[in-house]
Formats: structure tokens, C-alpha cells, sequence
């Protein structure tokens, strides 16, 4: 099959024919991000899910991550791939491909993607080519205008994350955002969330991982974590990205039921909370959405007042590292 994916005039070859327009310089509100609408600027990122800073764009220092495709002189540029594959280049100041990296979480890449409905989500680790190209099993499931994320740490430069949108022709139906809860399921394991995120400041999350009623107390690590978190804003899709208190090896740290993050998020609204767990040699994700601010500001779905599950990711089957049975859902 001859596919194709046009990102401002480049042609990228993926699993189906797809486009992507992305655009530098086009900030979107960090105070009010607009529902449902793509934007294609923005900034940074810090592990705990702090503002980037940005020498292209001043506004871009007070901006959360992903909101950017081109930040502090990097670019992220998708390339021409094999059908199945997303490639893409991190290019740096002096306009070459970046091929220094440093591992972070125990990877040089991270690269995320998500729908822009927030009904799909993949997180999966390329592998570099001499050249600087990351290659990768196209991670876009199904049609939509899905956001990706490349998260990492070019060796003697600061934290980023850019993004860019990309777009899967075909018929969808777009999905309204869950109801607030403060419980999920996945794969029989019930994840329950304590503590609120509030809008400017931060707040601690906990996240308790039960089976059969049982707490879970022999989490495995993933990504030198017990716990992975990224929280995406409803509207723009502002990436935060955090991790937990302690780390596996350290002589404090349990492995379960509970796993700690401090974040903080950068305005009020509502969020989508990805916690992503190993347990049984087998990455799950628990989805939550969450609110910060007032409940009943325009875009918040009603709570639902008691626990629920049902979301996607869910209801999914897993298998290895590698993904999730349900498309939209999965690791590598």
C-alpha cells in the first residue's frame, strides 16, 4: 500500500494514508485552552511537569510541554518512513539531526501520542539510526487527528518536549471525555486515586493498585519507576509529564500498592491521567480523568459520584511491553 503523511508539504509514510499540518510560533492559551481545537505551538517540559523556557518565543518560558514543535532551537521533523513505520528527526541549533541523547527513565526517546479527543493512547520507545533517524511501529491507530509527543534530553541541553499533529483520514466518531472518577479498572487490576489536582500549584497524587480486592505489593519497575504518569489538558493537549517519589533499589521505596507523584497543573479545567504499571511482566494503563479548579467550569464532563471503570484502556487485553490488545492503547 502507498501511503503517505503530509506534515507543511513533507510526505510520511505510515500503516494508511495520513496528513499532519503543524505550525511554529502560534502559542495557545495557557489560561484557557480552546476545546477540541488543534494547536500547534507551545513549550517544554520539566519531569515534574513544570513550565518550559524557550529563546524562540518568550511567551513559550510560561508554557507547559508538547505545545511546541520547535523549542530552544530544536524541531522535531517527521521523515519519510516504510508503510507501518513513523519516523521522524530531532533537529538541533545548527540545523543538523541531533544524535546525542541522554537516557532518561531508561530511555534516550520517549514518544507519545494520543487522540486529540483523548480516546487513544500509546506510548512506545524508537530506535536511532546512525543518522539520527527514529523509527518506530506506526503507534496511530485508527483515524483522527492524534498529537505526538517526542519527550526527552539532547546530552548538554535541558529537558523538551515537542509535538506535532498528525492526521489519520477515515470515518470517526469523536468520543466525548469520562466522567471524573476516582476509580478505574484494567485488566482486573482497580487503580483508585487520591488527592486533587489543583490549577498553579502542587498537588500529590497517589495511586493504589489492587487485584481481587487484594493490594498489589510486588509492582515491577518500568522505567525506573513503579509508576509512569503523563496528564494531557483537554482542549489543547499541554503535556505533563511526572514521576514518583523514589525509585526501586532505594531502601525506601515500596513496590505497591501505592505510587506518589508530585505534579502541578498549569491552569484550571480538566485532564486526562494516564498512569501506566507493570505488574506480571505486563505494562497496563489506568485512565483517570481528573479536574483542577472548579468543577463546573465549561468543558467539564459531570462527575460521576462513584467509582467507574470503562474507559478504553480499561476494558483492554494486554500482552508484553509491546502494547495493548485494543488499538490506541499500548507500550513499547
Amino acid at each position: 500500500m502507498n501511503t503517505a503523511t503530509k506534515l507543511s508539504g513533507f510526505a510520511l509514510g505510515l500503516a494508511v494514508v495520513f496528513g499532519a499540518t503543524y505550525g511554529v510560533g502560534r502559542v495557545a492559551d495557557p489560561v484557557s485552552p480552546p476545546a477540541e481545537a488543534p494547536h500547534d505551538a507551545g513549550g517544554g517540559h520539566g519531569d515534574d511537569g513544570g513550565a518550559g523556557h524557550s529563546g524562540d518565543n518568550g511567551a513559550a518560558a510560561h508554557l507547559p510541554g508538547g505545545l511546541l514543535v520547535s523549542d530552544r532551537g530544536y524541531t522535531l521533523r517527521p521523515v519519510d518512513a516504510p508503510a507501518g513505520q513513523f519516523a521522524f528527526q530531532v533537529t538541533g541549533p545548527d540545523g543538523r539531526a541531533v544524535t546525542a541523547y541522554d537516557v532518561a527513565h531508561d530511555k534516550r526517546m520517549h514518544l507519545i501520542v494520543a487522540r486529540r479527543d483523548l480516546s487513544g493512547f500509546r506510548h512506545v520507545h524508537p530506535e536511532m539510526a546512525p543518522d539520527g533517524t527514529w523509527r518506530v511501529d506506526s503507534p496511530l491507530a485508527g483515524p483522527g487527528v492524534w498529537r505526538a509527543f517526542a519527550d526527552f534530553t539532547p546530552t548538554g541541553g535541558e529537558a523538551l518536549t515537542l509535538g506535532v499533529d498528525v492526521t489519520v483520514p477515515g470515518a470517526l466518531t469523536g468520543r466525548p471525555l469520562p466522567a471524573p472518577a476516582t476509580s478505574t479498572t484494567v485488566d482486573g487490576y482497580t487503580v483508585t486515586l487520591a488527592g486533587a489536582p489543583q490549577p498553579g500549584r502542587t498537588a500529590e497524587l497517589t495511586l493504589s493498585v489492587s487485584r481481587g480486592g487484594a493490594p498489589v505489593t510486588d509492582l515491577e519497575p518500568y522505567l525506573g519507576a513503579y509508576g509512569h504518569l503523563v496528564a494531557l489538558r483537554q482542549g489543547d493537549l499541554a503535556y505533563l509529564h511526572v514521576h514518583p517519589h523514589g525509585e526501586p533499589g532505594d531502601g525506601r521505596t515500596r513496590p505497591g500498592p501505592e505510587v506518589s507523584f508530585s505534579a502541578e497543573m498549569p491552569s484550571a479545567g480538566a485532564y486526562r491521567l494516564y498512569l501506566d504499571f507493570k505488574h506480571g511482566g505486563v505494562v497496563r494503563t489506568a485512565e483517570f480523568t481528573v479536574v483542577a479548579g472548579s468543577p463546573t467550569a465549561p468543558g467539564v464532563p459531570a462527575a460521576t459520584g462513584t467509582p467507574t471503570a470503562g474507559t478504553p484502556a480499561a476494558t483492554s487485553s494486554p500482552t508484553a511491553d509491546a502494547g495493548h490488545g485494543v488499538p490506541g492503547h499500548g507500550h513499547d
